[in-house]
């Protein structure tokens, strides 16, 4: 039987996420980078630990990131205040949440400032993940 040069080829990924990752918290960072581009094919292009340096990351990809995920309470500034920033953002551009504390008010705070999810940190992380995901199949 002769094999086909199709299925002889491995399969790649699709090209992954780009993502901002907005975390003050180095741990937090450290297992969040590799999991991301494990479970849900997305590569952090850049990361801030505050406000400015966030804003500063959204100047530098000049448009050009597909996620941006946001910790609520930062080195200094507010996560409310990047997604502010990034309320009006394109199309194909999702904003994610995920914090310590994701209460019923924060999180119809995000949502104004139309968030596309909030997440608690401790307790869905596996559904942060999975929208990672869902948005990588839908990109």
């Amino acid at each position: 039987m002769e094999l086909s040069a199709a299925s002889t080829r491995p399969s790649t990924p699709p090209n992954p996420l780009r993502a901002i990752l907005v975390e003050d918290s180095q741990i937090i960072r450290d297992s969040l980078v590799p999991t991301l581009a494990e479970m849900a094919n997305t590569e952090v292009v850049a990361w801030a630990t505050s406000s400015t340096e966030a804003s500063q990351a959204l100047a530098d990809w000049h448009g050009q990131w597909q996620l941006i995920i946001i910790d609520l309470f930062l080195a200094s500034g507010t996560g409310l205040d990047i997604l502010a920033k990034v309320r009006n953002r394109e199309p194909g551009q999702y904003a994610l949440v995920l914090s310590n504390y994701a209460t019923a008010d924060i999180r119809r705070r995000c949502f104004d400032l139309k968030a596309d999810g909030v997440f608690d940190k401790s307790t869905e992380i596996e559904a942060f993940l999975e929208r990672c995901a869902e948005i990588d199949r839908s990109a």
